[in-house]
């Protein structure tokens, strides 16, 4: 069952967005059902824009760039292959998923700007919990002394966005050790416990929205 942060916003609203918070895991193919049900509605104009924040079980996903090489050890954990782009990432408890379906024909029906906003986002994010997030040039998501924090993965289907960004708060990390995260090969994995900073989910939240206002 849903929770719904707030109530519902007029669809295609370019501030007002629903907020949904899953209270416990969800299953990564009825999330993937979910939100492109919903992604539809909001292209026919029949539902309102929404970000829904939730955690998964344990599982690595592909994404559209993946190589099979970059599967290193599956450690006995479901593998999905997805239409978002990008490259292997993994999900788990502790990690922060947030599914944007915005309208982009609303937002100028840039990828590539919308992307970036993505990154504004989480840095803002990360900035009201004390952390300094980065850009890397050539690279998609956010970093922290080079170690990767957050990753971003979209998909677009008549220019509703589908797919999001992936925080992490206190997963365990070990699990990126069976993959090549994102492509990046030398590249550390980090999270908000790693580097001592506010793991509690609800402050997450709360700061994932104050910061969607001030980048969206």
């Amino acid at each position: 069952m849903l929770k719904h942060a707030s109530t519902p916003a007029p669809a295609h609203d370019p501030i007002n967005v629903e907020w949904v918070t899953a209270p416990s895991p969800v299953a990564y193919e009825a999330a993937l059902k979910a939100m492109d049900a919903r992604a539809g509605a909001i292209a026919y104009g029949d539902a309102p824009e929404r970000v829904w924040l939730l955690e998964h079980p344990p599982l690595f996903t592909a994404g559209t760039s993946a190589k099979d090489e970059e599967l290193l050890d599956p450690r006995g954990l479901p593998v999905f292959k997805t239409g978002r782009g990008g490259r292997y990432t993994y999900h788990g408890p502790g990690q922060r998923i947030a599914y944007v379906m915005v309208d982009l024909s609303a937002r100028g029906r840039d990828v590539r700007a919308y992307v970036a906003t993505l990154e504004a986002w989480l840095i803002a994010t990360l900035k009201q919990l004390g952390v300094e997030g980065q850009r890397r040039p050539g690279a998609v998501g956010i970093f922290v002394d080079g170690a990767k924090i957050a990753s971003i993965g979209v998909r677009v289907r008549r220019w509703v966005t589908l797919h999001g960004v992936s925080l992490n708060v206190s997963p365990d990390l070990a699990h990126f050790s069976g993959i090549v995260p994102c492509g990046l090969c030398e590249t550390k994995v980090t999270s908000l416990a790693a580097l001592g900073a506010e793991t509690d989910m609800a402050r997450v939240d709360r700061c994932l929205q104050n910061a969607f206002a001030e980048t969206f």
